[in-house]
């Protein structure tokens, strides 16, 4: 592809990427920051962490996660706890009550998202369902 047609199709996409994203960011059927919900998020797919290890892997400053864990805590998704081998830091997990947050905030989005392919053409929802995996290659996963 030449590049004015890459340039093109990478400010488009990534305009439609936005869009959709923040659409269903609106969507979400709590009242937790994105911060708030990506935490919770990676904490049930993961397991147990330390609180660097999830500021690691929420690209944030250590202080930040501190305060995202205590409010988070304080709500009842998560649970702190001692570390078994190092006293001085803390281990944080998901609740079931956060457990179940997650699971009705996907099954909402899900569901609206879900509306919307309805309303699609049968070749366009096929389009969709093509770019899926290679939307994941572009996110590098």
């Amino acid at each position: 592809m030449e590049s004015v047609g890459v340039a093109e199709l990478a400010s488009t996409l990534r305009l439609s990427v936005m869009r959709l994203s923040r659409r269903m960011r609106q969507e979400r059927s709590s009242t937790l920051t994105p911060t708030q919900v990506a935490t919770l998020a990676t904490l049930a797919r993961h397991g147990p962490m330390t609180l660097g290890e999830i500021a690691a892997h929420e690209r944030v400053q250590p202080p930040s996660m501190t305060r995202v864990i205590t409010t988070l805590a304080e709500a009842g998704l998560v649970r702190r706890g001692q570390h078994p081998s190092d006293g001085r830091q803390v281990i944080a997990e998901v609740t079931e009550e956060g457990r179940d947050l997650l699971t009705a905030d996907r099954r909402r989005r899900d569901e609206w998202l879900a509306e919307r392919l309805a309303d699609l053409p049968p070749q366009d929802a096929d389009a969709l369902r093509a770019a899926a995996p290679i939307l994941d290659r572009l996110a590098g996963l």
